[in-house]
């Protein structure tokens, strides 16, 4: 990583990575955003969260909750997902001969994402609060023999977000609240390099890593027009994860005055890869039908259209002579100088919704169920077997206990997913959105399955 990075970063890091275990599964997110922030939202499938505080979750959710909840309240808990991918199809190099391997195995790890959240009430007005989660993430590891291995391998994406939140509220049922978002970004990207085609006794093996920090904004109200009815709107503001770090190649050509000589190095490179985090705009209704039922509905807007390619991007300057470094290579590849990768995503925004009830059984339990429908951001014209994602429909059940004596409450959710089966034909293409010269090419169809739990434990004191 670069020496510029502040101790404070690294120390974040480190805490990212001790304290905060990791591994998310793209397939389960809409784009790399994580829906998993809580047990007690994720039982009626989110719905409805931005404008029923339960707990405080809401620090993420929606923070003008947090005037809601009275003293001291901690919500503390994590989900397991575990996803299941298949596919099936094959991949040519560049110079048109057939790739050998593999299906690539179960590509997608079991995922732990973890999250904390504390909220206090100053007075009758104000209350405070902090959260700690993972709100972005994605995860996918190849076997080192699949097919497709030149245009991914290993793809792993952790966010680490710390959100110290503010809320105020009025007489008159308004309540506003805002957090800041401090994001804490690592990144690691790798795939085979076809050089074989050059000429080459073997293929070469791509690897980039990089972190950064970046800040953005939620800002929330909460209004309550009738006792059992309360709305809810959330925005959350767009950022740029600029994620620094160094490049290496291995097996790249060593060229002489007359081209390559046959000989191979290996190669490592300053890079940054900037990675943008989406606007989103949430609505949510609660209503209590009777004194023991309550309705949720929601709907979310994304821009995921802000992020139009994965590109990485050299900041080495005078790395050396200029035919021995990742960079030429991208260069003569991609058609512009200091761009060792580029994938063209061209994501598209997104609406998701969702509908939810919560049963008070008994004072003590409580039942729930919800729906969502999660539309892909993914242009299916380049799906990337980094990213083989599509729409998704999400059934889940939660239940709620709340020991009354003692102020704990526990929160139990599980989900299925309904991922429809994405297909791929993903080519290269250079920075002004051409083929590339060779002909490398993947093509086949995934076959996705994908479940979830989650557990939560509040307490209020």
């Amino acid at each position: 990583m670069q020496q510029r990075k502040s101790s404070f970063a690294s120390r974040l890091g480190f805490f990212a990575a001790a304290m905060l275990v990791l591994t998310p599964a793209t397939l389960v997110a809409g784009g790399y955003g994580l829906n998993e922030q809580g047990a007690s939202a994720s039982g009626v499938a989110n719905a409805g969260a931005v404008a029923n505080p339960e707990n405080a979750s809401t620090v993420y959710f929606n923070p003008a909750g947090m005037t809601r909840l009275e003293g001291t309240q901690v919500s503390f808990g994590a989900a397991v997902l575990d996803v299941t991918g298949d596919f099936e199809g094959s991949a040519v190099r560049d110079n048109g001969t057939p790739v050998s391997g593999s299906d690539g195995g179960n590509f997608l790890p079991t995922a732990v994402v973890p999250n904390f959240y504390i909220t206090h009430k100053l007075n009758e007005t104000a209350s405070v609060g902090i959260g700690i989660n993972a709100p972005y993430g994605l995860a996918a590891d190849y076997d080192d023999d699949f097919v497709g291995r030149f245009f991914a391998d290993e793809t792993d994406l952790q966010v680490l977000g710390f959100s110290p939140a503010v809320a105020f509220s009025s007489d008159s049922g308004l309540a506003i609240g805002a957090s800041v978002n401090l994001l804490y970004g690592e990144g690691t990207l790798t795939k085979f390099q076809d050089l074989r085609s050059l000429g080459l006794p073997e293929d070469g093996y791509f690897e980039v890593e990089g972190d950064d920090l970046a800040i953005n904004y939620t800002l929330g109200i909460q209004l309550q027009p009738t006792e059992s009815t309360r709305l809810g709107m959330v925005f959350r503001t767009g950022t740029e994860l600029e994620l620094e770090g160094r490049a290496r190649l291995t097996n790249a050509p060593v060229f002489g005055p007359a081209g390559p000589t046959g000989q191979t190095r290996t190669l490592t490179e300053n890079t940054v890869v900037k990675l943008e985090i989406p606007d989103q705009l949430s609505f949510g209704i609660s209503h209590r039908v009777v004194d023991t039922v309550t309705l949720l509905v929601s709907a979310t807007w994304t821009k995921w259209s802000r992020f139009e390619s994965l590109d990485v991007r050299s900041t080495q300057a005078n790395a050396g002579t200029p035919n021995e470094t990742i960079s030429f290579l991208g260069e003569n590849k991609y058609g512009e100088p200091g761009v060792i990768g580029h994938v063209p995503e061209n994501w598209k925004d997104t609406w998701s919704a969702a509908a939810g009830v919560s049963w008070q059984a008994t004072p003590a339990v409580a039942l729930k169920a919800g729906y969502a429908f999660d539309s892909s951001p993914i242009n299916a014209s380049f799906r990337t077997a980094r990213v083989p994602s599509s729409d998704r429909q999400w059934l889940t059940l939660g239940g709620q206990y709340a020991h009354t004596s003692s102020g704990w409450t526990m929160d139990l959710a599980a989900g299925y997913l309904i991922i429809e089966d994405p297909t791929v034909d993903e080519q290269e293409y250079t920075s002004d959105g051409q083929p590339t010269p060779g002909g490398a090419r993947l093509t086949g169809k995934y076959d996705i399955d994908a479940w979830g739990a989650a557990v939560q434990l509040s307490k209020t004191f």
